[in-house]
């Protein structure tokens, strides 16, 4: 089975496009499930029916999997069995009549105005890391891009002359606007910092550790980590706050919906009607709490 999973990942990324996040997601469900069936005594994906994966959720559950951890692995199941039809290995999806778990939808998490500014003002100095850094999480907050789009950035992706970055994948690709302080933020990391901190003259990636290298995942939530001490912040800040805090704050400021959709990449607008609920919310707060009558 080990050798199909290896052959689907290739499918994805050479054929699909998929992003290297999403096909690392879609190889750590596989390899879980590859896992569970070879203890089963099976070790050919053609030979899995339709009990055998039923066996692997109850397993996933049993270990107190989060209804999402479930569903997502049902999904990567079933896009892997998709493959093989096409590839002409079954003729029918085990995994297609498995019903997904329902999931509580919970709130996301955002910043306030306040705690985001503390956060940016942190790389204050002139070394090319904290010019870096300054620039990194500038942009994070002004286009509100994953943390996989940040880290993936191309040098060719900026357009500092006409304020904007394209990112995504080769299949879908969208441009979004930086804003003033990103861009001045971005300018002095491309003239002063960058070009001190690549290794390879070559290097074609936009943001790079000291060492030269691309910078990781791994590697910019330490630096979060590390500013939001520096900050004097208690919460734990993710990068994926910054996103929902550029969100909700443009929304909070009159910001139509469909052009947060777009900007954020959302292929469904009810992913992005949350942060109007979320807005709603706080308005709801400051009147109960403002209003004498309330």
């Amino acid at each position: 089975m080990e050798r199909a999973v290896n052959e689907f990942a290739s499918y994805l990324r050479n054929d699909k496009h998929s992003s290297e996040n999403t096909v690392l997601s879609y190889i750590r469900d596989l390899r879980g499930f590859s896992a569970f069936m070879h203890l089963s005594g099976i070790n050919d994906a053609v030979k899995v029916n339709y009990t055998n994966i039923m066996s692997y959720l109850y397993e996933l559950q049993s270990e107190k999997k989060a209804g999402a951890t479930v569903s997502r692995n049902i999904a990567s199941i079933r896009a892997f069995y998709n493959y093989l039809i096409r590839q002409g290995k079954i003729s029918d999806n085990p995994a297609a009549h498995l019903a997904l778990p329902k999931i509580e939808k919970k709130m996301p998490e955002i910043l306030t105005l306040d705690k985001v500014e503390q956060l940016l003002e942190q790389p204050r100095g002139i070394e090319p890391k904290e010019i870096r850094d300054k620039a990194m999480l500038e942009l994070l907050y002004a286009t509100g891009i994953r943390v996989s789009e940040l880290i993936s950035l191309r040098v060719s992706d900026l357009n500092l002359s006409l304020e904007y970055i394209r990112c995504g994948t080769q299949k879908k690709s969208r441009m979004i606007p930086i804003g003033s302080q990103a861009k001045a933020a971005l300018k002095k990391y491309m003239e002063k910092g960058r070009c001190k901190l690549i290794e390879m003259p070559e290097e074609q990636i936009l943001f790079v550790n000291c060492n030269g290298k691309p910078m990781t995942r791994q590697g910019f939530w330490k630096i979060i980590k590390s500013y939001t001490k520096k900050a004097g912040i208690d919460e734990e800040i993710t990068p994926h706050m910054l996103r929902h805090s550029f969100a909700a704050h443009l929304i909070e400021n009159g910001a139509d919906l469909k052009s947060v959709q777009q900007m954020l990449g959302h292929s469904d607008i009810s992913s992005t009607q949350v942060y109007v609920k979320l807005t709603n919310q706080k308005l709801k707060s400051v009147y109960a709490k403002a209003h004498p009558r309330a």
